[in-house]
């Protein structure tokens, strides 16, 4: 049977291409995984104080901490485009000065955007004085897909995104590396239930799958083309 190269190549392309990208896709499912029992070991250790001296994120992400300081009002952001059981909203990202010197961001919660004016913050309460913040480090407030750099003129409060050292470069505070997603409730009628960090590992094995499926679909098709190619053959061999 003679073989035709430029299409057996092709198809060989295909088969190594997806077959390496279901792989990839299950890679990234065991990674979550991994993650997600790390998370949940992290849930059950005591909670770590934060103070001015500086927590490397990687030695803190997703680990409970607690601090205690004065929110400050004045440097408030509100993370747009956060919806919210299919409502729109924010995030109420806010420093925390500590008690003993430095300061972290703490994402106190999601607010509901005012229907009637897109740039309208409906009321909230910010407890005065010093409090007691509990929660768990991120990395970031939340990321949400940005074009350009967010925010408004008129309200450079409200921004899609906010990354903790450019923040603190712009504000001149020494922040820690990580942001507080807070967990007890300060009575501000914010709402703090927050998204699972490992979300979409069943998406990722079903692309696994999927991948894995146009792979064994491209070497059926090569086997089905190469099958009536040798048919066509004998049919002229014997006219």
């Amino acid at each position: 049977m003679k073989i035709r190269l430029l299409p057996t190549l092709l198809i060989l392309i295909v088969v190594a291409v997806t077959v390496r990208l279901g792989f990839w896709q299950r890679d990234r499912a065991h990674q979550k995984e991994a993650l997600n029992a790390q998370i949940t070991a992290f849930e059950n250790a005591p909670a770590q104080r934060v103070s001015a001296n500086p927590l490397p994120l990687k030695s803190i992400e997703f680990h409970r901490v607690e601090a205690r300081g004065e929110l400050m009002p004045e440097r408030v952001v509100y993370l747009d485009n956060r919806p919210y059981n299919d409502q729109p909203g924010f995030y109420v990202v806010m420093p925390l000065k500590l008690e003993g010197g430095g300061y972290v961001l703490v994402n106190r919660g999601w607010l509901p955007r005012n229907l009637a004016d897109r740039t309208g913050i409906e009321p909230y309460a910010t407890p005065k004085g010093i409090v007691d913040v509990q929660g768990i480090a991120r990395a970031n407030p939340s990321q949400a897909f940005e074009l350009g750099h967010g925010g408004s003129a008129a309200h450079q409060e409200i921004r899609q995104n906010l990354d903790v050292a450019a923040y603190a470069r712009e504000t001149g505070l020494a922040f820690q590396p990580f942001v507080i997603q807070q967990t007890n409730d300060t009575g501000d009628k914010l709402v703090r239930d927050w998204p699972a960090p490992t979300l979409g590992v069943e998406r990722n094995y079903g692309y696994m799958f999927q991948w894995w499926g146009m792979a064994a679909a491209a070497i059926g098709f090569g086997l089905y083309a190469a099958r009536r190619a040798a048919k066509k053959g004998e049919a002229a061999s014997h006219a």
